[in-house]
Parts: C-alpha cells; sequence; structure tokens
C-alpha cells in the first residue's frame, strides 16, 4: 500500500518528526518528496525495515563470546543468591503476598470511610453553614483515613482470603 508522509505516521501511530528521523536513518521510500510533490512510502516495505531493525538491534544484546556468556551466569547466579538471602530475612515478598497486603490495606480503608456517615450524621443535622459542613466532613474522612494508615495489618491466611 502506497502512502504519504502523514498517512504513514497514522498508519503506524508515529510522529511525523519520527518519520522524518526514520527517513534519514535508511527508511526505504518510493519517491522522494519536494516543493510541491509528496513523499510516498510503501507501508509493507516500511514495516519489514523497522522490523528488521528492531531484531537486529534485539540480537546485538546475545553475547557470542564464551567468557562473556560465563559472566553474565556468574551475575544471574549471584542475583539468584541474594534474591534468595533477600526472601529468607523477609526483605522482599511474592506477587502474590504483595497483592494480599493491598487488598487488606483497601479493606481497612474502605471500612473506615464507609463508617464516616454513621460518625458524622448527628453533627451535622440542621447544620447550614457550607464552611462548617465540609470542616467536620473532612475531620471525620481525615480520622477515618488516619486510622486506616495506623491500624496493623495482619495477612488472613489462605483459606480467609479466597473465601
Amino acid at each position: 500500500m502506497k502512502c504519504n508522509r502523514a498517512e504513514l505516521a497514522e498508519y503506524l501511530g508515529m510522529s511525523l518528526p519520527t518519520i522524518d528521523a526514520w527517513r534519514k536513518e535508511g527508511m526505504p521510500i518510493e519517491t522522494r518528496g519536494g516543493p510541491g510533490v509528496p513523499w510516498v512510502f510503501d507501508l509493507a516495505a516500511v514495516i519489514k525495515w523497522h522490523t528488521d531493525r528492531k531484531v537486529a538491534a534485539a540480537g546485538a544484546d546475545t553475547p557470542t563470546d564464551l567468557a562473556e556468556i560465563e559472566k553474565r551466569t556468574a551475575i544471574a547466579k549471584m542475583e539468584q543468591q541474594e534474591l534468595a538471602s533477600a526472601k529468607s530475612k523477609g526483605e522482599v515478598a511474592t506477587i502474590r503476598d504483595f497483592e494480599r497486603a493491598q487488598a487488606a490495606v483497601f479493606a481497612e480503608i474502605r471500612t473506615n470511610v464507609m463508617n464516616v456517615p454513621q460518625r458524622v450524621v448527628i453533627q451535622l443535622l440542621g447544620e447550614t453553614d457550607e464552611t462548617i459542613f465540609k470542616q467536620k466532613l473532612k475531620a471525620e474522612l481525615t480520622l477515618a483515613l488516619k486510622a486506616a494508615a495506623e491500624a496493623p495489618l495482619t495477612l488472613a491466611e489462605e483459606d480467609d482470603v479466597d473465601e
């Protein structure tokens, strides 16, 4: 499919300056543009050119030297040992544990915020001054969030969480 510069940018989801930079880097061109003459590109050729560049760039990171491979292997083993050590010290957590902790935090916040209307309704009955109304409501919300922040977080056992 043949397209001009603006169409190419739109099809690829790129900006016009990116298209211009690619053109300077050797992107295939069907027809050179000039005053009154639009640039013409073959979309398939441009996509192939871009894909080939990405593949070449990805392959450039692959070590071919045995010493480099051994060095990377040693680094990977060292990082694994450091991670295992951090896990044993309780310095890192699994994603599942993190998600469970986050769920507990959000549940605490939700509970405290949902209790605000019960605590504030008596204070606000008959209140007509908007400023006082906002102050009291803000104070209660602040207390609810502070209580949630200071609440001890004990994770429920697996069975409790699943239920």
